[in-house]
């Protein structure tokens, strides 16, 4: 791991809670390779999965609570990658330690959880953030740039889904008050959030929903399709399901605007010029590294830039927002009714 970075500035002391396959395949491999960070620890309560991983990745230490790992010296940051229920009791235990702190999705299970980390990272002098990955994404960027440049118009709505082939049932997401819910929280919620980022958070009006789901209030959702109105006229549709039979997974985003629009997987841009549709789509360097990687490593590495002061931090209350949508989707599935904001 470097010890020392540009500038003179030491490395900055990470630890990873959680070993699960998000770790092992986006954040690991990324902190690794990251001139800027120093991975130093590794907790899960699989001892022996963590210590393999650990000698996988050079990692010195490993832990199986992480309030062990809390009281290593001089950590920087840590990374929280534990199932869903875990997120705001392991943020919130790293904020009381004074540790910054980068949590996958969802930030907690509720917008009142998240209310609560806010809350303590304001008391603790720390940064907290999300890895919504997606936002970080190189054709995002792109599609990100010609909106806020104002060339495609303004945007009235986006269409997206996510279609996973049927899987076996796995542990603690199949479990609603570990997970939060089922394939909502697994592929919508991060749709959500990339709609609402790349719209600049409008204002929720009211949305609809609908899912197929078993028997029982702990079961979660295989389907769910939502349709959430905003204000100044904007809508959104999320279509996801991991019970979809088919050849291969299917992933769509695709984004209207009043003069263009722009579709994500593969990227396209199109502009209305001269009257006239017109695919002005950045041809951009090809790179061998997959969207997944391509994305967690910039927003790993944003993340240092932020702890370390480079970059400018905002702390995420729009999580307030998208979890709110968010529990407003499943009241309207549940309730088979519409719900006003």
């Amino acid at each position: 791991m470097p010890e020392s970075t540009r500038a003179g500035k030491p490395a900055a002391r990470i630890g990873v809670v959680g070993a699960g396959a998000i770790a092992q395949i986006a954040h690991l491999p990324a902190l690794s390779r990251l001139k800027d960070a120093s991975l130093v620890a590794l907790c899960d309560n699989d001892g022996p999965k963590a210590r393999a991983l650990a000698e996988r990745f050079g990692v010195s230490d490993v832990f199986t609570d992480i309030e062990d790992l809390l009281e290593l010296d001089a950590l920087d940051a840590v990374v929280v990658c534990t199932p869903n229920h875990l997120h705001e009791p392991h943020v919130l235990s790293a904020l009381a330690a004074k540790v910054h702190v980068i949590c996958e999705r969802p930030l907690a299970l509720t917008a009142r959880g998240v209310d609560r980390i806010l809350a303590s990272a304001a008391r603790a002098d720390r940064k907290v953030a999300v890895a919504n990955n997606h936002r970080f994404r190189a054709d995002v960027q792109a599609v990100s740039a010609f909106l806020r440049g104002g060339e495609l118009g303004k945007l009235t709505g986006v269409r997206a889904g996510h279609f996973q082939r049927k899987r076996v049932a796995d542990g603690w997401r199949q479990r609603r008050p570990e997970s939060g819910g089922g394939v909502f929280v697994e592929h919508g919620f991060p749709l959500l959030d990339l709609a609402m980022w790349l719209a600049d958070f409008p204002e929720p009006v009211r949305v609809s929903a609908y899912m197929d789901r078993g028997r029982g209030a702990n079961v979660v959702e295989d389907s769910l399709f939502a349709v959430l109105e905003c204000a100044q006229g904007k809508t959104f549709a999320f279509d996801v399901s991991w019970n979809f039979t088919g050849s291969a997974d299917r992933w769509w985003f695709d984004v209207l605007a009043t003069r263009g629009g722009a579709q994500l997987g593969p990227l396209q841009v199109v502009k209305e010029l001269n009257g006239k549709a017109t695919d002005v789509t950045p041809r951009g360097a090809a790179t061998r590294e997959s969207v997944l990687a391509q994305s967690y490593r910039a927003e790993l590495a944003h993340f240092l830039a932020v702890i370390r002061d480079e970059a400018s931090y905002e702390a995420p209350a729009d999580q307030l927002i998208v979890h709110r949508v968010a529990e407003a989707i499943y009241k309207s599935a549940d309730e088979e009714k519409e719900i006003r904001l």
